[in-house]
């Protein structure tokens, strides 16, 4: 891991330095100590049964999904070996029985990677909150992600997210939106989550299939988040998730993009669609001079066209109330529907 870049660590960091500074640079940082004050945390600092006791105090019997990968998987939550399914199978749990299989599981070899993934926590565990919060998202709900040892491979979210450890230790390899070549991503529309996941085995390379990937790993960041630190991953910033003990959590808030709670559709990849089935069968030459009007109008490459177009004629180049908003895209949407 020594190869791999570092990412800036910061402690005690307010909020509104984060949201003022760290936010608009879109660029990585550890946040050491995040949750150091939550009772979760310190109760996984003692044991695995005394985290297992301090969520089921808070459970409401509600069931979750629950992934399992077969030992054959290596840990991972991925495709098979051709791509026409996937290397887990997933089902309803109870989240207390599901709890108990991941401690009866923590002395056996080999057993299965098992994983509950991005579920809200007000819906199973509701008083969970009242002591394991942040100032620093008092209107977002966070989400729970409980498993053994297993791995996430490298994808992308379509927001900003701070992602807490609060049991066990996380590895997390980040590659920068720049790298999304050299990381060959897998389908748009078949994931094993929801969203692009690199086809490259990060931890077992194929370079003669995959040879960009040398150059991806170049540019990788790499932290170990002990429980109570947290990592600040950008929007579109492409992670790999590797759990290393036998119980794990992570509380992790998305805040804005296509998870925020007011998010309106469509959302930041559903748009991508659109414009790869707006113009795939341009010629080259076609999609070089539309690559010049997202530049000058949503990347705003040369002149802000807000800036000399007089205000009353703005409309969707300058400020829009959201009501103007949901009414463009819903405009959009039942025009493609047609």
């Amino acid at each position: 891991m020594s190869n791999f870049k570092a990412i800036p660590e910061y402690r005690n960091l307010a909020a509104k330095q984060f949201f003022d500074e760290v936010v608009p640079e879109q660029q990585p940082i550890v946040l050491r100590g995040f949750g150091d004050d939550w009772p979760l945390v310190a109760a996984a600092k003692k044991s695995p049964n005394e985290f297992s006791a301090n969520l089921c105090q808070h459970y409401n019997g509600n069931k979750v999904t629950i992934c399992a990968a077969p030992p054959s998987a290596d840990k991972r939550f991925f495709y098979n070996h051709d791509l026409t399914g996937f290397s887990f199978v997933s089902a309803q749990e109870r989240f207390d029985l599901f709890l108990r299989r991941l401690t009866d599981f923590d002395n056996k070899q080999p057993s299965p990677a098992l994983s509950m993934q991005s579920a809200l926590i007000e819906d199973i565990l509701p008083g969970l909150l009242e002591n394991n919060s942040s100032d620093f998202f008092p209107n977002v709900k966070p989400r729970l992600w409980v498993g053994n040892e297993g791995v996430v491979d490298t994808h992308y979210d379509g927001t900003d997210n701070i992602a807490c450890a609060v049991a066990g230790r996380r590895r997390f390899i980040l590659f920068p939106p720049d790298q999304t070549s050299n990381l060959y991503p897998g389908p748009l529309e078949f994931t094993p989550a929801g969203v692009p996941v690199s086809l490259v085995n990060l931890r077992k390379p194929d370079f003669d299939r995959y040879p960009r990937f040398r150059s991806a790993l170049e540019n990788a960041y790499c932290v170990e988040l002990e429980p109570g630190d947290a990592l600040f991953i950008p929007m579109l910033w492409w992670h790999h998730v590797e759990s290393l003990n036998k119980v794990n959590a992570l509380i992790n808030f998305w805040w804005n993009g296509s998870f925020a709670e007011d998010a309106t559709s469509p959302n930041f990849l559903d748009s991508m669609k659109i414009a790869i089935l707006a113009m795939r069968d341009m010629t080259p030459k076609q999609r070089a001079a539309w690559r010049c009007l997202f530049d000058h109008y949503l990347f705003k490459q040369g002149v802000d066209p807000a800036s000399y177009i007089p205000k009353h004629q703005h409309h969707m180049l300058g400020e829009m109330s959201p009501q103007y908003i949901a009414s463009v895209k819903d405009y959009f949407i039942k025009k493609l529907q047609k």
